[in-house]
């Protein structure tokens, strides 16, 4: 825990009065929504345009002001977390099922700041690619990710079995690839019709990767 307090005590130093903050999902984001109402409370005029229903919700409970893109186009900076980061600074997001959202909003910020804790570091992206699907063109996206070579798992919900549905109203599966030797190709071959959304974020979106540490934090920069 004390890596992502570290990790978000960082973020907050790039947080500046009057600015739009494009809102991330997931656990680091929360304790830096937690900094960042604290900072709220003693006068510091901020908006934040959240990526998914879960951090609209904890921004409004936080008493953080919020928006749309819509109402900001263009926020000044994105804040959010990452499932694995490798050596370029590309990433896999998408674990809690916000990727579409979440890559839109960073796509549309003038700055992204990626903060995590140093387990989510790897040399090579690893883990399963989450991708959104429009539950029409489940079978056939199944199939063409079968001819790729790599196995698409659709992702269930705990308790009763059903399939996990974004905010989108879509169904949430997971490609399994082995390790990725080349995310771009990959994040290209994902572009099936059907595929709403992947969850791989290329490095050139990243303008920097916040690692919190059990001593501190680093910012590392391309």
């Amino acid at each position: 825990m004390i890596e992502k307090v570290n990790c978000a005590k960082k973020a907050i130093e790039f947080v500046e009065d009057g600015m739009v903050i494009g809102l991330g999902s997931g656990t680091t984001v929360r304790v830096f929504v937690e900094m960042l109402a604290e900072k709220v409370g003693e006068g510091l005029d901020v908006v934040v345009v959240p990526s998914s229903i879960d951090s609209h919700v904890l921004a409004v409970e936080h008493g953080i002001r919020t928006a749309s893109l819509l109402e900001y186009p263009e926020p000044d900076i994105c804040i959010d977390g990452a499932d694995q980061v490798d050596r370029d600074f590309n990433l896999i997001k998408g674990g809690g099922g916000a990727l579409t959202r979440e890559k839109i909003v960073a796509s549309a910020s003038r700055k992204f700041y990626v903060i995590v804790d140093e387990s989510k570091m790897a040399e090579r992206l690893n883990m399963p690619v989450p991708v959104e699907i429009l539950e029409f063109a489940y079978g056939f996206v199944k199939r063409k990710i079968g001819e790729m070579g790599c196995l698409l798992k659709l992702r269930e919900g705990k308790g009763k079995l059903r399939p996990v549905i974004s905010d989108n109203g879509n169904i949430i599966a997971d490609v399994d690839a082995g390790v990725i030797e080349n995310p771009g190709e990959l994040e290209r071959l994902l572009r099936i019709p059907g595929i709403v959304e992947n969850g791989i974020f290329l490095a050139e979106m990243v303008d920097g990767v916040i690692v919190g540490r059990s001593n501190g934090a680093e910012v590392l920069k391309r």
